[in-house]
């Protein structure tokens, strides 16, 4: 039977993509000075830097800013101005310090999950930003265990489900990142509800799943997440 169900943070219990979406539309206001913005090469220089620096410096906003940094003196040829870097340097605090804003209806939803099942809460970013926002959004007494990692794949599900002693088949992931939440679980056999936000990094748009696979529902919101969970449990117990 499906006993354990893990949920996302960001953009699955509270806010986050957005607060991105703002400082990199502030970081083009500031390198659009220098530089056209109309040239792709900008955008896909800066798309670049960060998936080369998650080697590095891991998600979060602290690597989102290294690399705005980074990107706008590659892009400019060493002329942005010292003071542009510190604008740039202020939009990551900006990040680290967003309020906490919950889901709409999403704490009734992990509470109803609850009722039928332990439910974990695995997130991915920086340690002290995570803990931050686990704390800050009210729901830390809702879970069993709270796992921040450094990175969401085959490896980080395998071992919080031998901390649980289950097999794949009895857990299931929610979330509204196709990449990193659902398709790791369900290439281990296990479950997924894929529960879309209306702005996604491209980054996290990449996967390898099938359209049709019966081990993924997908919702509209959260208020659908525990008839999710229960058809789900009912295709795990057949």
């Amino acid at each position: 039977m499906l006993q354990l169900i893990g949920f996302d943070g960001d953009d699955t219990l509270w806010h986050s993509e957005g607060y991105y979406r703002q400082a990199n539309d502030a970081f083009a206001t500031i390198v659009g000075r220098y530089v056209d913005l109309g040239d792709q090469r900008v955008h896909d220089t800066m798309l670049a830097t960060e998936r080369r620096n998650l080697q590095l410096f891991g998600y979060g906003a602290k690597g989102m800013t290294l690399s705005m940094v980074e990107t706008a003196i590659a892009v400019t040829d060493g002329r942005i101005a010292a003071a542009d870097i510190h604008r740039l340097v202020e939009l990551g605090k900006d990040v680290l310090q967003h309020p906490v804003e919950l889901l709409p209806g999403i704490r009734a939803a992990v509470e109803a999950v609850a009722e039928h099942h332990a439910v974990v809460l695995i997130t991915k970013g920086d340690l002290f930003h995570q803990e931050k926002k686990v704390a800050q959004s009210g729901l830390a007494d809702l879970f069993r265990r709270i796992e921040i990692v450094s990175e969401k794949n085959a490896a980080t599900y395998q071992r919080v489900l031998a901390e649980f002693a289950l097999q794949p088949a009895q857990f299931a992931m929610v979330g509204n990142s196709l990449r990193s939440d659902i398709e790791p679980v369900v290439r281990l056999g296990g479950w997924g509800v894929h529960v879309p936000y209306h702005v996604t990094w491209a980054h996290e748009l990449e996967n390898g799943l099938d359209d049709d696979d019966r081990h993924v529902l997908t919702v509209a919101e959260p208020a659908a997440i525990p008839a999710a969970v229960a058809r789900l449990r009912e295709l795990a117990a057949a």
